[in-house]
């Protein structure tokens, strides 16, 4: 697809300089003064050039002429678009000098402006720009001997595919594949019949991946074509979604240009009828001209049904009136046969090197059938490996038009001019690389490819485009990764957007951006011999990157304007005057001091530096003008950023976070106001001079948003100066983490300054940390849209802030809040309809739920809870009652008692109690008594240390989801459930993990001891681990046991002292018991001298410890393998490595119908390592 590269990059480049040309503040500091002739001349030019641009583009496909004409617009546009940099540059440069900055510089200024000069500066840009000007003028003499045409914008290109409604399928592969599907989509078709409303089922997906073809399945099914015996139709719609001219071509009849007449010829035409209409391949975005249409469509008979098929989800949902159908991946194995039926001409034709090549073209078909029909076809006649892995390096940025290159050329030729330049630039990736979409945007815009809108942003430009892709299938695996960190009791929360790229999607960038992009990996490294002149975005993700970067631009000098470093820079960097075309740099060093020299880096617009070693920003940073993003963070030794940052006043994001050295901001911060991110605000105090900001810095960067930590709150001493930071005017803020240090002096007012800090009522997540007041202020209650709390380390408040508007609160997290005595306090009614996670953590002073006596029926507190955590929480004694909690009774589950349950935590899925000394119930004994309460969806159940705690949570649904049971010192008395065997042996159906420790008294599982060990208690446990149960007598039977641990002999001598029983029958998932070492010699898990056992598979591995009998039924044991040494007896996984000396193997035999006794079993001496008997 060498013939896109014109259309990606010529058309916006050129837009790009004639804006550029247009910039007011070349005029505004007549920096161009002296060559206003070829200012007038350019700007008069460069509109006649776009006007024709796009003909041109469409020409240069099949005209050579054309094509080297275009690639010559393109070197002097770049050239034009440096030069009008360097003009905004010094015009940025003179505004900063009427501030002060140059004079603050002294000295240094005449270092770091080589433009400082301005006759010099004139005469070197005149003379640039009038070479400028001679090219243009020649191109434009040139253009008009092409006679290309105008055109206003590109159009979506002419050559759509056309599709039908036979489907060619020699070997059944597409229906063979595509069945489950078909039948799918089938039985909702034909289930519809009676259905008054018309289905709309939309199919969509990525290009190639088969839509019409599972289109064409479905039409053609004959129980389909029965059902819709009456009319059947498929249309192919493509680019132009004309609503007359469907409405013709559904009726089968001639054009009629009036559009009224054509829908309702087209309503008397379905009139009666149950049809079936497949529009295919829709590419229209127009909402109003679908439902123009669908509501003629509607004029059919019960049970009328439309299929589509898109690429673009949004497309897809707004068409659709059930859930669209998101198409699979078609499997691997029908890859490959789609690949072999292209590649090979008959059987015989299949060399044996090749047939072991074929998963490789798999492997590059990414599950798309088109693409394997396409590679397939490209490799038929083709009968040697190097002739199949040319094609194969080749089909990176192959030229031919094959059958899979329209679809992806058809898809990005329907971009705008600047999506297609956003998207090709994404070449500069590794295949399958997350991309940060933030960091991506940020990218977008530093190229300037992102155009501008009045009153909208660019980052909301960008993030539009972004999205238009993404529905557009350019992007996939978008996900939100969200990151929880504690440092030093500092939370930093991460949530980042990252995306991935298809592979076919990434040819096509790549082959649009050819030698503009260079990737260089460590699985490439070769890649260095394509660093030429003609390399613009560069990524390194190798070792040493700066030797590739100082032996390539020893030799080249290539105009580089994206450097991305994902390694560290370890040794200094040469030729830095080849720098000096950077618009984007990520440079991650070791060293102490920036390695490049910012004087060589005036055009700069995105600088990363983050996990760097620096322990100062040099002050010549502030000279970075056009700078947007400056990326600091998680640099541990940043000690201080440029004082004359105020200056850099394009400056739009700033990441300062996880900076611990950092101890203040430079000073008049505030004068940044297009600041959109500031993740780390360190307030400064009023002893530290001008050298700091303080927080009323803050006041007029009102476009701040996403998350905003202030730190060192200390430092603020008055409410009045809080007040100044205006946080509550800052719509656009998302998250606000504010923290204090643990020190003493900022408790008197540290009360009135969280008063003055009021958030906006857009806040979604606060957290407030090392805060010392004894109250919480009254804006807390008032954030509406608040999803996320977290209070730390709050230890002098007693209550929680009034958060009586908190109605969209989801989680809640209070740890290390030493004087909160309950949830509910001051009589208000707490109702958190929303919350979903609840961790309380620390809060010795907690005892109760709430100071009020609730009645039943009133409305629960946490009807959506599905996590509750809650540790060292010393003085609780209960959950909350099922008036709190579960609201008022749901049903009677009938007992013969009749007993009333309560479904307390109707969504419950993770119940964490740990280090709970006094908690005793499961409920408030004012709410539970004589009702039990139950989580019929709990999923996981963990009990550490609550000493006082004797029973689980009964109830007949405790154990319906119940996958993770885990407690310690939880006295559970003689037997499970109370000794009802009954009950026990129907609580948990779906236990898969079960881990018991220090059970004082626990005996049995609830089975009479005659039965102990025999009867299936736990159908689905596969991980059993029991800790010191010195009076247990039996173990559970687990018929899909894989994984059984147990003892612990710092506490017990013997794990299992009392243990007789041990039945472990049909074990197939069975792999190892592993003993804990024992702390003196002949100390085992099962001292008991009539231990007995159910006979194993042979082969399979013994139990440990005791006397071990054959019983009269029982198989032949086979062969054992024991691990003894130091007083262990126990069994190891086949697949470990050979144990050391101290715990060397024995292997042991036994004879069919023998016995088999362990007890006194040494180790063997070393002669017997390898023996067998």
């Amino acid at each position: 697809m060498a013939e896109l590269v014109a259309s990606v990059l010529v058309g916006p480049l050129v837009s790009m300089v004639k804006e550029k040309a247009s910039s007011y503040l070349l005029d505004q500091y007549k920096v161009m003064e002296g060559m206003e002739e070829q200012h007038k001349i350019l700007k008069r030019k460069l509109p006649a050039i776009l006007d024709i641009i796009t003909d041109a583009e469409e020409k240069a496909t099949h005209r050579e002429g054309v094509k080297a004409w275009l690639e010559e617009v393109k070197t002097v546009a770049y050239e034009a678009n440096d030069a009008f940099d360097e003009f905004n540059y010094e015009a940025l440069r003179r505004e900063a000098k009427e501030k002060g900055h140059i004079r603050k510089l002294g000295m240094d200024a005449v270092k770091l402006f080589p433009t400082h000069n301005r006759v010099a500066f004139r005469n070197r840009m005149g003379n640039k720009l009038q070479r400028i000007v001679k090219t243009i003028e020649v191109l434009v003499a040139e253009m008009n001997a092409f006679g290309f045409n105008y055109q206003h914008q590109a159009p979506a290109s002419k050559q759509w595919r056309q599709t039908a409604s036979i489907i060619v399928d020699p070997k059944n592969i597409a229906s063979e594949s595509r069945a489950e599907e078909m039948r799918e989509i089938v039985k909702m078709l034909i289930d519809n019949a009676n259905n008054a409303d018309l289905i709309v089922l939309p199919i969509f997906g990525m290009g190639g991946m088969g839509k019409t073809t599972l289109a064409q399945l479905i039409y053609n099914d004959p129980d389909v074509q029965k059902h819709f015996q009456q009319m059947h139709k498929w249309i192919c719609v493509s680019d132009e979604f004309d609503v007359c001219s469907l409405a013709n071509k559904i009726c089968d009849s001639s054009d009629d240009k009036n559009l009224e007449k054509a829908l309702q010829k087209l309503q008397g035409h379905l009139s009666g009828k149950r049809y079936l209409l497949v529009l295919d391949n829709v590419w229209n975005e127009d909402i109003n001209k679908w439902e123009k249409l669908k509501a003629s469509l509607k004029h059919g008979d019960v049970g009328s049904a439309i299929l589509t098929t898109t690429r673009n989800k949004g497309i897809a949902e707004f068409m659709g009136t059930v859930k669209p159908h998101n198409i699979a991946l078609l499997d691997r194995s029908f890859i490959k046969k789609i690949i072999e039926s292209k590649a090979f001409s008959s059987e015989e034709s299949k060399p044996a090197e090749l047939v072991d090549m074929v998963n490789r073209v798999v492997e590059r078909c990414v599950g798309s059938p088109l693409a394997a029909n396409a590679l397939g076809s490209v490799l038929r006649g083709k009968t040697s490996s190097e002739q199949w892995n040319a094609v194969l390096s080749k089909s990176i940025a192959h030229n031919k038009e094959d059958q899979i290159l329209p679809i992806l050329k058809l898809s990005y030729d329907d971009l705008p001019s600047h999506m297609k330049q956003c998207f090709a630039f994404c070449a500069v990736f590794p295949k399958d690389h997350e991309v940060d979409v933030e960091m991506l945007i940020q990218l977008w815009m530093a190229n300037g490819f992102i155009p501008e809108q009045k009153d909208v942003r660019l980052e909301t430009t960008g993030k539009q485009i972004f999205n238009e892709l993404f529905s557009r299938s350019f992007f996939q695996d978008v996900k939100q990764d969200k990151k929880e960190r504690d440092e030093e009791g500092v939370y930093w929360y991460c949530s980042t957007t990252t995306c991935k790229i298809h592979d076919l999607m990434h040819d096509v960038a790549l082959s649009v951006m050819g030698k503009e992009v260079v990737t260089i990996t460590d699985e490439k490294p070769k890649q260095i011999k394509f660093l030429q002149n003609t390399c613009r975005h560069l990524l390194l993700s190798c070792d040493k990157p700066e030797a590739v970067l100082n032996d390539s631009l020893k030799i080249i000098s290539p105009a580089i304007q994206t450097l991305l470093c994902r390694r560290h820079i370890k040794s200094s960097l040469q030729h830095l005057t080849k720098y000096s075309s950077l618009r984007a740099l990520k440079l991650p060093q070791f060293n102490s001091t920036i390695l490049l020299e910012a004087k060589q880096l005036h055009h700069l617009r995105y600088l990363d530096i983050s996990c760097s070693y620096i322990k100062a920003l040099p002050e010549d940073i502030s000279i970075l003008y056009n700078l947007h993003t400056l990326n600091v963070s998680m640099c541990s030794e940043l000690g201080r950023l440029p004082k004359g940052i105020k200056y850099m006043t394009a400056l739009r994001h700033l990441y300062t976070h996880r900076c611990p050295m950092l101890r203040c901001m430079p000073p008049e911060l505030g004068q940044l106001t297009s600041l959109q991110i500031l993740t780390n605000f360190v307030v400064g105090t009023r002893t530290t001079g001008s050298d700091c900001s303080s927080i009323g810095e803050l006041q007029n960067l009102d476009n701040l948003g996403g998350p905003l930590l202030l730190s060192r709150l200390e430092n603020v001493t008055q409410a009045a100066e809080a007040k100044q930071a205006n946080l509550a005017n800052k719509k656009e803020l998302r998250e606000l983490s504010l923290t204090w240090t643990s020190s003493e002096k900022e408790k008197q007012h540290c009360h009135k300054v969280l008063e003055g800090l009021e958030a906006p009522p857009g806040l979604e997540a606060l957290r407030i940390m090392y805060y010392q007041g004894t109250s919480f202020p009254t804006w807390m209650g008032t954030l509406p849209n608040m999803v996320k709390l977290h209070l730390y380390n709050c230890n002098k408040s007693n209550k929680l802030p009034p958060l009586v508007s908190a109605r969209a609160l989801q989680v809640l997290r209070l740890q290390r809040l030493e004087k909160l005595e309950c949830l509910c306090s001051g009589g208000k009614f707490f109702y958190f309809p929303n919350m979903k996670k609840l961790t309380l953590d620390e809060l010795p002073e907690f005892n109760r739920w709430c100071e009020v006596k609730w009645a039943q029926g009133e409305q629960v507190i946490f009807p959506q809870l599905e996590e509750l955590s809650i540790k060292n929480c010393g003085k609780l004694t209960a959950l909350p009652g099922s008036a709190l909690l579960g609201g008022s009774c749901s049903r009677d589950y009938k007992e013969p008692d009749e007993m009333k349950i309560w479904w307390a935590f109707p969504v419950l899925k993770v119940l964490e109690l740990q280090h709970l000394g006094k908690f005793q119930r499961w409920g408030a004994a004012e709410a539970t008594q004589g009702q039990q309460i139950i989580f019929p969806q709990l999923e996981r159940l963990s009990i550490w240390r609550c000493e006082e705690l004797t029973t689980l949570p009964e109830g007949p649904e405790l154990g319906a989801a119940l996958k993770v049971l885990q407690s310690e010192d939880l006295e559970l008395g003689t037997a499970l459930c109370g000794g009802d065997y009954g009950k026990a042996r129907s609580a948990f159906p779906a236990l898969k993990v079960l881990t018991l420790g220090y059970l004082k008294s626990f005996q049995r599982w609830g089975a009479p001891e005659a039965a102990e060990g025999q009867e299936i208690i736990f159908p689905c446990l596969e991980n059993l681990s029991i800790w010191v149960c010195q009076k247990l007598i039996a173990l559970p039977v687990g018929p899909l046991l894989g994984e059984l641990r147990g003892g612990d002999y710092r506490k017990a001598r013997s794990a299992f002292p009392a243990l007789k029983v041990l039945t472990l029958n049909g074990l197939d998932n069975f792999q190892s018991w592993e003993e804990v070492e024992a702390s003196r010699r002949g100390d085992t898990m099962f001292p008991h001298e009539r231990l007995l056992r159910s006979p194993l598979p042979a082969g399979h591995p013994l139990l440990p410890g005791g006397h071990l009998q054959r019983e009269d039924q029982g198989a032949p044991m086979g062969r054992l393998r024991i691990l003894v040494g130091r007083g262990v007896v126990a069994l190891l996984p086949r697949r470990r490595p050979p144990p050391s000396d101290a715990r060397r193997p024995v292997h042991v035999w036994c004879a069919p119908g023998e016995s088999c006794s362990l007890a006194d079993l040494r180790p063997p001496s070393r002669r017997s390592w390898s023996s067998r008997p």
